[in-house]
């Protein structure tokens, strides 16, 4: 199995790191070094304007002293952590806190190269050798300006203090991507390995082996698609279980008749059976042949049950009356067995809405199953009650019963109880399964209440019709 999924996620977790540390190398640091640049320069411009409007304006008009202006200069530039001069509009340098200067004359010194900002990096006019910050501010006396307060700074400080930002910046990237491995972690192990799981039973399932179980038990959308594949394999082994089951059956059922009439007429072909009785076992062979047209005919109408959107032509009719003509079809069978039937009807009429062939063959299959297991001189109780726009349908007999452990197998196909067998030689196994069938397509229920030795009674409902 290709681990395709992982391998993207790990890829997508390098690629999240690298293009981090690319983008603090460039973007991040490119935007930190025009912001310090920005700040500082507004921040020297704030100091150069209060010396060049408190103190070298003083200077101007004499009353401070040349050596008590440069004191004071240096004491700031100490705190600045920079260089400040005072300069005439000529480029002569008159005061400067730094160190000596080659010259006092600014060669091409021209306030203007500032343009309509404040500050400007770069050389000043070649006179240092690293590129520097150079902020101004005019000594203005009488609306007339005398010369410039200028405060120069390295560029390479604010780099370094740039650089000390970036490596704050490295160092929560380095967080981020131990925090995202973390992530990961938990997503491999709550998201990742449940689904290399559930594809791994997957392709169990599609091999046909439904005995792997997905062994996920979280209480989100995962745990549940594992119970509902744990589920679907459940089914699909019962299914395929039921599918064998059904060919046996099926076999076996069939295998009888014709092991029965390929033996009778091979006998009757080479003489075994003498002329004088060949009538009797041609009989056996009609019987048999009848049993399996009968089988074959329940499978096909199971088989039409069994496709969803069955056909139904529902029409209201008397159920009552529905009744008392399937009854009447069972009259030569049960006068053989001094059976008979008493009818609790509600009212004259009862009219239902549903399939009326499809309710007859209900009836027909219950009641043919009563007779069968019914004892000789007993009756067999068909009942009719209305409650709740129902109409309560019961056929209920005194025969053999059902063993408790076989009530909930008799609807399957073919099943047949060991007590049935020896008194249900006509019977396929699938005459409940039908009745089963009809009544669910009805959207209506059947039960079965039924002792052992005692009798068994069988309660389906219909819907109640308005007409009658």
């Amino acid at each position: 199995m290709k681990r395709t999924l992982y391998l993207k996620l790990l890829i997508g977790y390098v690629a999240f790191g690298i293009l981090g540390f690319f983008t603090i190398a460039t973007f991040t640091s490119r935007l930190s070094l025009n912001y310090i640049e920005r700040d500082t320069a507004s921040n020297l411009y704030r100091e150069s304007t209060l010396l060049a409007s408190n103190y070298a304006s003083n200077y101007y008009r004499g009353t401070m002293t040349l050596e008590d202006l440069t004191s004071h200069f240096h004491a700031v530039s100490t705190y600045l952590d920079a260089e400040i001069w005072v300069i005439n509009k000529d480029g002569h340098v008159l005061i400067h806190s730094g160190e000596k200067l080659d010259s006092d004359v600014i060669n091409d010194f021209d306030i203007t190269a500032f343009g309509t900002s404040y500050y400007q990096t770069g050389t000043f006019f070649d006179t240092f050798s690293q590129e520097t910050l150079s902020v101004f501010s005019p000594i203005t006396i009488n609306y007339k300006v005398h010369g410039y307060v200028m405060i120069h700074k390295p560029v390479q400080d604010l780099i370094a203090l740039k650089d000390g930002f970036i490596n704050i910046s490295y160092m929560t990237l380095a967080i981020i991507f131990l925090c995202a491995f973390v992530v990961l972690g938990l997503f491999t192990y709550t998201v990742y390995i449940p689904i290399r799981k559930i594809t791994r039973a997957a392709k169990d399932y599609s091999e046909g082996n439904f005995d792997t179980q997905i062994n996920i038990h979280t209480n989100d959308e995962i745990g549940y698609l594992a119970a509902s594949l744990n589920y679907m394999a459940t089914e699909l082994s019962t299914l395929e279980e039921d599918q064998r089951k059904f060919i046996a059956n099926v076999s076996h059922d069939f295998r009888s008749p014709l092991t029965s009439i390929k033996g009778y007429v091979e006998a009757i072909m080479d003489g075994t059976i003498p002329h004088e009785m060949q009538d009797k076992y041609l009989n056996i062979i009609l019987f048999e042949t009848e049993r399996l047209n009968k089988l074959t005919q329940s499978m096909l109408e199971l088989n039409k049950y069994g496709v969803k959107g069955t056909m139904l032509d529902i029409s209201s009719f008397d159920i009552n009356n529905t009744i008392k003509l399937v009854v009447q079809s069972f009259e030569g069978i049960c006068q053989e067995k001094k059976i008979s039937f008493e009818l609790i009807l509600t009212g004259q009429t009862s009219f239902v809405n549903a399939d009326m062939s499809k309710i007859q063959q209900v009836l027909y299959n219950l009641i043919d199953n009563a007779v069968k297991f019914s004892h000789p001189d007993s009756v067999i109780t068909i009942e009719t009650t209305e409650k709740n726009e129902k109409v309560f349908i019961s056929v209920k007999d005194s025969g053999i019963g059902i063993p408790k452990d076989s009530i909930k197998k008799i609807w399957e196909r073919f099943y047949k109880t060991d007590l049935s067998r020896g008194k249900d030689k006509r019977g396929t196994g699938l005459g409940l399964a039908i009745v089963k069938e009809i009544i669910s397509v009805h959207n209506e229920n059947i039960n079965v209440i039924s002792t052992e030795g005692v009798g068994t009674e069988f309660i389906f409902t219909l819907p109640l019709s308005q007409e009658g």
